[in-house]
């Protein structure tokens, strides 16, 4: 008797398995999905689409300087409004990727980030970009929270840590690189080229996810209807979304202020800081995300806030130029690896097939944590540079005890009091 067809392929096929009275093979459906499946395509599409997202954050600042005479102030809405729509939507992507309908969130994610472009592209008034960017904004968040549900449907519970920061790695490369593309493009064709160049990435984005096989309906059948808002923020996810968001504040201070305080304190290397940062982060995601499932999960997380607490410490206390980029670089190791930390914390306390919605959650707490850091930071410099940077290493500090304090003891949604 024909098999059902259910397992995606990275080339659109699927294979077909006698059913003879046998359950679905969840091995093999595993290592479909793990070795090729939608994983590939996913990664590609956000990759793009990041990437353009990415590019906006070097482009932004100029072009409202160009089109609207816009200071520091203005710049910082404009960019830190995008994340604030990203923390909204994320966990709300992440349900929606849970009861099946990823391929259509991440579509249509691309979209939204080709008609941000556009709309920032045109925008004869600060509202207008205020609105692209909140458009942006939710695209990039329901990009990679969309898919990450889909990509992590049969992975084993042991191998999601290792999968998810792999899987990550798509979204992150595409925020470092983003930059870097944007001064090529206007090296080459200039301001107006380059956000067209940001607008086609979208729309390549939701070509690639658009080539995938929907989520077979027994795999997302699970998760049934929203009926409660606990399916989109599910319990057990909110610790380690604040440790999260305190680990994004540390980064955000990185964000905002190093190339200020390389510029104004050591007098050069501004054009390098955040160029060592993400090639820190990056290369401790590639070479430690294997560590994401052979440490314990709570393990992980205390480890790598110790690393970046100790090196926004380091750049806080530097005196040379050299010393403060060692300091940046153990602070982008220390962020490396804090996704997949917190993905494996996360589902263990939260439950597998929420996986969507739970990442979401706690994702939305990165984005919030983003967006404080600059002008709290901001606000600390008046008492000088180092202070900013200590302030920001006592709030990864305590989300390190906070991390210590909690529970990674695997919890069932039959438990009557699941942990908070």
């Amino acid at each position: 008797m024909p098999g059902r067809r259910s397992d995606c392929r990275d080339d659109g096929d699927v294979t077909e398995r006698e059913e003879a009275g046998a359950g679905p093979d969840v091995r093999s459906t595993a290592s479909v999905t793990a070795a090729g499946g939608p994983i590939k395509r996913l990664a590609a599409s956000v990759f793009l689409g990041y990437l353009g997202f990415g590019a906006t954050l070097q482009l932004l600042p100029a072009w409202i300087a160009q089109r609207l005479h816009g200071g520091p102030l203005v710049v910082g809405l404009a960019v830190g409004i995008a994340f604030g729509a990203a923390a909204i939507c994320r966990p709300l992507a992440g349900r929606a990727g849970d009861t099946g309908h990823a391929r259509g969130v991440v579509v249509t994610a691309g979209l939204l980030i080709t008609v941000g472009a556009l709309r920032q592209w045109s925008a004869p008034t600060l509202g207008v970009i205020v609105a692209a960017r909140l458009i942006m904004g939710a695209g990039e968040a329901a990009l990679f929270n969309g898919a990450i549900p889909w990509v992590l449907t049969a992975v084993p519970a042991e191998r999601r840590g290792r999968v998810a920061g792999r899987f990550g790695l798509s979204m992150w490369a595409g925020l470092a690189l983003g930059p870097l593309a944007t001064v090529a493009a206007i090296h080459v064709s200039g301001l107006s080229a380059a956000w067209m160049v940001i607008a086609a990435l979208g729309v390549l984005s939701a070509l690639i996810a658009s080539t995938t096989r929907r989520q077979a309906v027994d795999q997302a059948a699970a998760a049934g209807r929203t009926t409660s808002w606990r399916q989109v923020l599910p319990r057990g996810a909110g610790l380690p979304g604040l440790i999260f968001g305190a680990a994004a504040y540390g980064y955000g201070t990185i964000s905002a202020l190093l190339v200020l305080f390389l510029d104004r304190s050591m007098g050069a290397g501004s054009s390098i800081g955040l160029t060592v940062f993400a090639a820190a982060f990056l290369f401790a995601r590639v070479a430690g995300s294997p560590v994401a499932d052979r440490l314990r999960r709570k393990t992980l997380t205390i480890l790598n806030l110790c690393v970046e607490a100790g090196g926004l410490i380091v750049v806080a206390t530097a005196h040379t130029l050299a010393v403060a980029v060692i300091g940046t670089a153990i602070t982008g190791a220390g962020v490396g690896l804090m996704f997949p930390a917190i993905v494996a914390l996360t589902l263990t306390r939260v439950g597998g097939e929420r996986a969507g919605a739970a990442v979401g959650a706690a994702s939305s707490l990165w984005d919030i944590g983003i967006m404080i850091a600059g002008p709290l930071g901001g606000a600390l410099v008046h008492l000088g540079y180092p202070a900013a940077f200590i302030a920001a290493a006592l709030i990864v500090c305590a989300a390190a005890v906070v991390a210590a304090a909690l529970s990674d003891t695997p919890t069932t949604h039959a438990a009557s009091t699941p942990p908070p």
